[in-house]
């Protein structure tokens, strides 16, 4: 199986003894609720299940001190009354009997999850785990948090397995300041935390959780804050931050492990957090991640405090590390404007460490965020009536948003391929459908009188596959497919395949063109199709739906490109179809090509066809069939700097085209649409 799912039911023994309203909402029922959805949608039967193991003294000793672990172990022979005034010791925390031995389960299931991946047992996982841990330090708990899993993961698998790039990844919305304690001096583990802060009076109310706090001595740049300063954010503002933040470091950093403290506090519904991002989001973010160190991510539990977003955000995640498509974003994808003020100012604070950042010009540093406070709102205390009066409105939010959401079942087949001359070399993945129907022939004379170059046999027959396949995709038997077409006859079948979809249902097509395939003259401009030509003569924005970009000679100008220009204007078009054309002398490497369909697929829900030349390799359709199936695309090799010229038309580009499409801003406007 694909996907590990470690778990105990011994880790719901602990429980608060006493009243504590700041405390009550750290319950057992947060895993067995959401153990019981992953159940009801079958996902659990999915996954290779992994009954979790307590950490050993050792492996907690990676990163807790002997007196701490002393300490702890203390815990299991205390009564109520000592356990109490032990935990008032700490911030946020409370101890049972049980809470020693549910720690040491929370260690050791991602110890196990780690083992799992890095030996090829499994690609990716999920450790269902209680306390949490990315508050903890080297000997304090803190914040529900007793053991640091994700940091005693990180360590054990540089002690065990050598590994010398490790990323975290913290999307619970607050700041995990134990994790950057441990590695804040560490250039060997790039840890990136997005969390509430309002200019610092959120907790842990600590200075160092603000953008410019980047780490320490050899470590500086490879600890990244991302501080929300207003509550509210959502899909687009998680959205902008991977896409301008997170993604240009993690390639230029190139992990061989993506670690996740995937705390769902983050989620729209929690009050805790107050955010809006809905359950799809964190499928998206999930798949995204995946694209790097080879797909090889462990994800763990961190923070969810409302019963029904989280247990249906880790559904969400747990689906994509499965490999199915990630559901559509619902909502507008426009950033408020203090999310792209926080982006503008990590990005600044990182430019001196990050060549991703420094080509692409960053605005001064401004001044710490800490100080302009005065005026705004304090946060909620937990258990208080205007948190319970807060939760209950989020609780009605998001019930009305499941009503609304449109949660698409997987298609029968989920990959379909017709490819003619390709077939008799191309290896493809297992459950691959290979198709052998085509279009009436009636339906498919309509559409060829289009186009002279349809009226060839060859050509003909082509086009009949191409609209059958389609037809599959948009009827939702298929999710995605690939098609070989003929040089002669590309263009015109894919200006066939576009206006065929927007026939048949579908509201907005992308279609990324690559190669010597133009623009049809007598395509309406009317906002249902984005056309964008890469490997275009020149950078131009001909019109807010046709823009031509050249094929960057780097792989850092191809990164750059994709990240900063194709897919912002992708999840910002928001379409229902994805149509990625390889046409005659694409230029784009095997691994290029597949980073590209890989990371199309979200925007549309899963939902991409590739047109393939037919003189293309087989090789290439083989790494396309593996991608669009759901495995992890192949490494680009070494980071190389964009060229000048690159940079050049990317900036010239964005310049053109971010007054109208919001996803590409990485800095605050003065106002206008998107400024929050």
């Amino acid at each position: 199986m694909k996907t590990a799912l470690v778990y105990h039911e011994d880790m719901t023994a602990a429980r608060l003894l006493w009243e504590d309203p700041e405390c009550e909402i750290e319950c057992p029922e947060r895993l067995t609720t959401t153990l019981g959805r992953l159940q009801q949608r079958g996902l659990q039967q999915r996954c290779l299940w992994m009954a979790a193991r307590e950490a050993s003294e050792a492996e907690l000793g990676l990163v807790h001190s002997p007196e701490y672990l002393a300490l702890m172990r203390r815990t299991q022979a205390l009564d109520t009354g000592e356990l109490q005034a032990l935990s008032g010791q700490y911030d946020a925390i409370y101890f049972h009997p049980s809470t020693f031995h549910c720690a040491c389960l929370a260690a050791g299931a991602g110890l196990q999850l780690v083992d799992a991946v890095l030996t090829g047992a499994v690609h990716n996982g999920l450790a269902l785990v209680r306390p949490p841990g990315h508050h903890s330090q080297r000997a304090a708990a803190n914040g529900f948090c007793v053991f640091n899993n994700v940091a005693i993961a990180a360590k054990h698998a540089q002690q065990k397995y050598g590994l010398r790039r490790i990323l975290i990844v913290d999307w619970d919305v607050h700041h995990g300041q134990g994790i950057q304690y441990i590695f804040e001096d560490d250039p060997s583990v790039l840890y990136f935390s997005w969390h509430r802060y309002e200019h610092g009076r959120f907790w842990p109310y600590l200075r160092e959780s603000d953008a410019d706090a980047v780490g320490k001595g050899r470590g500086r740049g490879f600890t990244v804050n991302l501080p929300w300063n207003q509550v509210g954010m959502g899909n687009a503002d998680y959205m902008a931050a991977f896409l301008h933040v997170l993604l240009p470091l993690a390639f230029e950093f190139d992990p061989e492990l993506v670690l996740v403290s995937a705390g769902f506090d983050s989620a729209i519904g929690d009050p805790e957090g107050q955010m809006l991002a809905t359950p799809e989001c964190f499928a998206h973010l999930t798949q995204l991640l995946q694209v790097l160190a080879g797909g090889r991510v462990c994800a763990m539990l961190e923070g969810g405090y409302h019963l029904e977003s989280l247990s249906e955000s880790v559904c969400m995640t747990v689906q994509a590390l499965l490999g199915d498509p990630a559901p559509p974003l619902s909502g507008t994808m426009v950033p408020q404007r203090s999310a792209l003020e926080s982006i503008q100012r990590v990005r600044a604070a990182q430019a001196p460490y990050w060549t991703s950042f420094q080509q692409q010009g960053s605005s001064p540093i401004l001044s710490s965020s800490t100080c302009s406070s005065e005026g705004r709102p304090s946060p909620l205390l937990p258990g208080g009536p205007e948190f319970k009066a807060a939760a209950a409105q989020a609780t009605a939010a998001l019930r009305a948003l499941l009503d609304k959401l449109y949660f698409r079942p997987m298609p029968p087949v989920r990959m379909a391929v017709a490819l003619t001359e390709l077939d008799a070399a191309l290896v493809l993945p297992p459950d691959v459908l290979c198709q052998d129907g085509s279009a009436p022939q009636e339906e498919t004379q309509a559409w060829a009188r289009l186009h002279k170059a349809l009226a060839k046999d060859k050509a003909f027959t082509t086009l009949g596959k191409v609209l059958y396949l389609l037809d599959g995709i948009l009827n939702e038997q298929v999710s995605s497919g690939i098609a070989a077409t003929l040089a002669p006859a590309a263009a015109a079948i894919l200006d066939v395949a576009i206006r065929y979809s927007l026939s048949r249902g579908a509201q907005r097509v992308l279609c990324v063109a690559v190669g010597q395939l133009d623009h049809p003259l007598d395509l309406a401009d009317d906002g249902r199709n984005l056309w964008l030509t890469i490997r275009g003569k020149e950078a131009a924005a001909l019109s807010m739906f046709h823009i031509s970009m050249p094929l960057p000679g780097t792989t850092g100008g191809f990164l750059n490109f994709i990240l900063a220009l194709v897919l912002p204007l992708a999840y910002g078009f928001q379409p229902d179809l994805v149509l990625l054309a390889l046409g005659p002398a694409h230029g784009l490497q095997d691994s290029q090509a597949a980073l590209l369909a890989a990371l199309l697929q979200a925007p549309a829900g899963g939902r991409v066809l590739a047109l393939v030349d037919e003189e293309s390799t087989p090789q290439l359709a083989g790494v396309l069939a593996q991608v669009l199936q759901g495995e992890e695309p192949p490494n680009l090799g070494p980071f190389c700097v964009a060229s000048p010229e690159d940079m050049q038309a990317l900036m010239h580009l964005r310049g053109q085209l971010e007054s109208q499409w919001k996803m590409l801003q990485v800095a605050g406007e003065t106002g206008g649409p998107g400024s929050g």
